[in-house]
């Protein structure tokens, strides 16, 4: 059986995108699915193969007991698409698209949990194991935070096919940055699409000879990226004649807010060299692609924002009144100033605390 892939469209058809409902996306894992068992069905039967009228007799004959299967095919989830490197035990890219109405919900991550993958054959997936004491994070390509609006999407952001091993001051710091300015393009923008992905890009020794390696963790041999990229696409409305393009490519180490977003943007064609990956294929030739950091400004929160914003979650997270006014102490002793939104929401945690550890908050619930 010949192996055909199943091309990822964009404006004119991206799957889970702006006008496609998650009913249609389980739809998609169902399919993927079947047509999976199928396949199975089919090489237990080989002889039973119908004949392609397209294909030669030499290409029937080599194709008789069917064609190595690598599980890059296209897998559909919720509110993301992937192709999965089944050698790597990570993601090649992963793709979704953003919206204003899309990040809305309730939906929280306390309540997911990594896991391999359960469309991913077992012989193929990464497992947690893998990254304990590994010294690496789990780095999610489609983040948790674009997945508001559902559980199920949220749920799973969490599969292990979704996930590479990632600095964690990486994965907390600069990507997390760059994953919110994703977000915050939806204010400015109706459409935002995104594709993520791991690179393992060549250094050149003092000989002049380019080498590419890279460090596998655990006994699943999951592969370390070192460099880590995100194409972002967004359009301002349907019937914009103009969008706005960006391609980065991150190290996978640590990085300062001395650093700015636009140092790590390169020509999308050169990106499409690195990764082997053509980008957007669907694109309309007739629309200019202007872009990004000179269309919108690409600024990524600064340390003082990016230190409210945390400090933010952390006094909403705050489970005692005692963890709460530690975050706040530890903001002050930083020399930062809340905000009006940090005060105002200090204030609503510290009264909602004290109803419930005091005895009369504990008689009145």
């Amino acid at each position: 059986m010949s192996s055909k892939l199943k091309s990822l469209t964009f404006l004119s058809g991206f799957v889970c995108g702006a006008a496609v409902s998650t009913g249609s996306c389980v739809a998609g894992i169902q399919l993927y699915l079947q047509r999976s068992e199928e396949h199975n069905d089919r090489l237990s039967e080989p002889n039973d193969r119908p004949a392609d009228p397209t294909e030669s007799q030499a290409q029937q004959d080599i194709g008789r007991y069917g064609l190595p299967l690598t599980g890059a095919e296209t897998r559909y989830y919720a509110n993301h698409t992937l192709s999965y490197d089944q050698v790597r035990r990570i993601p090649r890219w992963v793709a979704e698209h953003l919206s204003n109405t899309k990040l809305r919900g309730e939906a929280n991550r306390k309540h997911c949990r990594f896991r391999p993958d359960p469309t991913v054959p077992q012989a193929f997936t990464a497992h947690n194991d893998d990254y304990l004491g590994s010294g690496w994070s789990r780095g999610h390509m489609a983040p948790a935070g674009d997945n508001k609006a559902s559980t199920q999407s949220m749920t799973e952001t969490f599969y292990l096919s979704n996930i590479v091993p990632q600095n964690y001051e990486n994965n907390a710091g600069f990507w997390n940055r760059l994953e919110m300015y994703c977000r915050d393009l939806t204010k400015r923008f109706e459409d935002v699409w995104v594709v993520s992905g791991p690179l393992v890009l060549p250094e050149v020794g003092d000989d002049g000879k380019k080498t590419a390696s890279y460090q596998l963790i655990g006994k699943d041999d999951v592969a370390v990226p070192t460099h880590l990229f995100k194409v972002i696409l967004a359009r301002r409305t349907p019937s914009s004649d103009t969008l706005a393009l960006g391609a980065f490519v991150v190290p996978n180490h640590p990085i300062g807010f001395d650093h700015s977003l636009a140092e790590y943007g390169v020509s999308l064609s050169d990106l499409e060299r690195m990764s082997g990956l053509s980008f957007f294929p669907e694109v309309d030739p007739t629309l200019t692609l202007g872009n990004l950091c000179e269309l919108d400004s690409c600024h990524l929160m600064d340390f003082k924002e990016f230190t409210l914003y945390i400090t933010g979650r952390k006094v909403g997270g705050a489970r005692s009144s005692e963890k709460l006014e530690k975050t706040m102490a530890e903001l002050k002793e930083m020399g930062i100033v809340p905000d009006d939104y940090l005060l105002k929401l200090y204030q609503r945690k510290k009264e909602e605390l004290r109803q419930k550890e005091t005895p009369e908050g504990k008689m009145g619930n």
